[in-house]
């Protein structure tokens, strides 16, 4: 009767024994993955902090001593040298790092850090017309895959702090922490997220935040947006602003591919198709009659959210062009600010056209742009909120999840692996294996129709 009566404390105290054994394995895993987490975080915030101070001074070098534009085809043939023969797989850029969370098989070069760092300052220097986010997670990356090197970390630990080393370059070079870590973990493959490094993304980003910030690199600010009074006459606008985001999402894609297609036909040394890029751009200056489009391009990025005062209609177009021409040819340096600058001057032209506030429609133009081109809706949302404030935030979803369909599947990020189709479930029927990444989508589109 006793023993009985003692069955059910028995079992209680066995069931706190495995609840508790369960805790603490949970307990020591957390630790483990903010630590490391936080080591990638560090790593991508003094990277981003140097890259972010040396941009200012790169451009406030070229906006003295303008003549610095007639020198970008020989800085480029330099840059297309030392890539050429001493880069080796550094040239891989954003692509690689994503092949290797895929698939590790070999370390990130450790030279990919210096050398996308200064590669990426010469194209600012010169006035080549690029961005942050490519060198940022090319730093971290490299810095964060020498750390796993040192410490004998296996293929499954590279993986999570190659995750966590995107999340902390993308979120400490734009002071986007949330942001940063949504990024990392919808990056990887088009219509899925992986949450299994979710507790070292995000130590990751907001630690390198964080580093930023510390060590006094502070980001310019942006306007905040109020309350939107949402009606179904301006959700419908914003559908159709959106649907406009993601072909101009295309048109720059197909226009970058087209660009490294040409040049990598007609020019075979590598080096000197970055020469033919600096003529190019040089060429574009003349014809468009002013340098508003060369290097991040702040100020008609600031002017755009502030009205668009002065930012003509086909500014978009303008900045795609230069965009493309430099990053086609081949100068180091990322797509992200140029498609923030591409989408809020469309953002001033639609709103022109739609009859809804600038301000408003360039900052969702800003993020939806750039979440169609990264295949990354949900980051690009959670950016928009970041940012601007959360009185936007349901214009913000209804853009990018409409530019981001109606990208459909094409990418930024070749190496982006397709896990769900954009639309019905046959669209990509038939294209078998070889269509397992965005790269090889692009391949088959360009085949002839008899080699499909």
């Amino acid at each position: 009767m006793v023993q009985h009566r003692r069955e059910p404390f028995r079992r209680l105290r066995e069931l706190a024994q495995i609840h508790l054994g369960e805790q603490v394995r949970i307990v020591v895993y957390l630790v483990r993955w903010v630590v490391l987490g936080s080591v990638s975080g560090v790593l991508a915030g003094l990277a981003s902090a140097l890259f972010l101070v040396t941009l200012d001074w790169a451009t406030d070098t070229r906006l003295s001593n303008p003549w610095l534009l007639y020198l970008l085809p020989v800085a480029g043939l330099a840059v297309g040298c030392v890539y050429r023969y001493l880069g080796g797989r550094s040239a891989g850029g954003n692509e690689l790092i994503i092949e290797e969370i895929h698939e590790p098989t070999e370390w990130i070069p450790r030279r990919m850090a210096p050398l996308v760092y200064a590669g990426s300052v010469v194209t600012q220097l010169f006035g080549g017309s690029a961005g942050r986010e490519g060198t940022a997670i090319q730093m971290s990356g490299s810095l964060t895959d020498g750390f796993s090197r040192l410490v004998h970390l296996d293929r499954n630990d590279r993986r999570m702090m190659l995750i966590a080393a995107i999340a902390g370059g993308f979120g400490a070079v734009f002071g986007v922490p949330i942001a940063g870590c949504v990024f990392a973990l919808e990056v990887q493959a088009v219509g899925r997220m992986r949450y299994d490094a979710l507790v070292p993304a995000l130590a990751a980003s907001l630690v390198g935040d964080l580093v930023v910030r510390g060590v006094g690199v502070t980001h310019a600010p942006l306007p905040q947006i109020g309350a939107v009074d949402l009606t179904p006459l301006l959700i419908g606008k914003f559908v159709l602003a959106g649907l406009i985001f993601g072909l101009t999402s295309i048109l720059f894609i197909e226009a970058t591919h087209a660009i490294k297609h040409v040049l990598g036909r007609t020019v075979r040394w590598s080096p000197a198709r970055l020469f033919v890029g600096g003529l190019a751009v040089i060429l574009l200056v003349a014809v468009v009659g002013n340098r508003d489009y060369l290097g991040l391009s702040i100020p008609l990025l600031t002017a755009s959210l502030a009205g668009g005062a002065g930012v003509v209609g086909a500014a978009f177009l303008w900045k795609l062009l230069f965009t493309a021409v430099t990053l086609g040819s081949g100068f180091p340096g990322g797509e992200v600010t140029p498609l923030f600058v591409m989408g809020a001057t469309l953002g001033v032209t639609l709103a022109r056209l739609l009859g809804v506030p600038v301000p408003l429609m360039a900052a969702v133009g800003f993020v939806a742009v750039f979440a169609a081109a990264a295949n990354t809706p949900l980051a690009c949302t959670i950016m928009g909120i970041e940012l601007f404030g959360s009185g936007p935030a349901v214009l913000f979803a209804v853009a990018c999840v409409v530019a981001y369909i109606f990208s459909s599947h094409r990418g930024i990020y070749g190496s982006q692996r397709v896990d769900t189709s954009k639309g019905p479930p046959g669209m990509l029927a038939g294209l078998g294996p070889s269509a397992l990444t965005l790269h090889h989508l692009l391949q088959r589109r360009a085949a002839p129709p008899e080699d499909q």
